[in-house]
């Protein structure tokens, strides 16, 4: 896993947020049970896990830090903190090829950071659609994504991370038959 597409995944993610005004942040998504707010602070969430996982900890160790509104008052400042502790941690020496223990199994680093960079993205898109602000995705990402998701993507949904695909049009590009996979529809 190159730690440059997490990077680029987060890049996108933090120019969309820099978009949020405090008219947006209750704001609905795609994701019916999350406004705004409620997706940055799960995807800050994401990125806090990052180097505490890569550090070996188990999910019963770091508990339920991670729990609950981690936001705050500045929203923003968690969040980019948060991206630059991920961003740090996948970046060590060794972090790629560490065990990481998800509440799914035992997974290689490089593993855990694809994983982490598919949510970031695909919940760009998400963030651009709550803010009703240019949804393109960056193409490679999107050409990493999918071929990280697609041997996998049932075993995602099952386990309730996407809902039911979505049947793209016969026109849709790269990007719209992903999202379509993840159970989003680009109309």
């Amino acid at each position: 896993m190159d730690t440059a597409l997490m990077a680029e995944a987060i890049d996108g993610f933090g120019k969309r947020l820099d978009m949020v005004d405090a008219t947006r942040w209750n704001a609905p998504t795609p994701c019916t049970e999350w406004n705004t707010r409620t997706l940055v602070n799960h995807v800050a969430a994401e990125l806090l896990w990052v180097p505490e996982l890569l550090d070996g900890k188990t999910i019963a160790e770091v508990g339920d830090r991670f729990d609950g509104d981690l936001l705050g008052d500045d929203p923003v400042a968690t969040w980019r903190s948060a991206a630059a502790e991920a961003l740090a941690a996948g970046s060590l020496a060794g972090a790629q090829e560490r065990t990481v223990h998800l509440s799914f199994g035992d997974f290689p680093g490089s593993e855990y950071l694809g994983q982490v960079t598919c949510d970031v993205l695909v919940h760009s898109w998400d963030l651009a659609r709550a803010l009703a602000v240019d949804d393109r995705l960056d193409a490679t990402l999107v050409e990493f994504v999918d071929g990280f998701l697609s041997p996998q993507i049932d075993a995602w949904r099952s386990a309730g991370v996407f809902g039911p695909a979505v049947d793209p049009d016969a026109y849709a590009d790269a990007q719209a038959r992903l999202l379509a996979k993840t159970g989003r529809s680009p109309n």
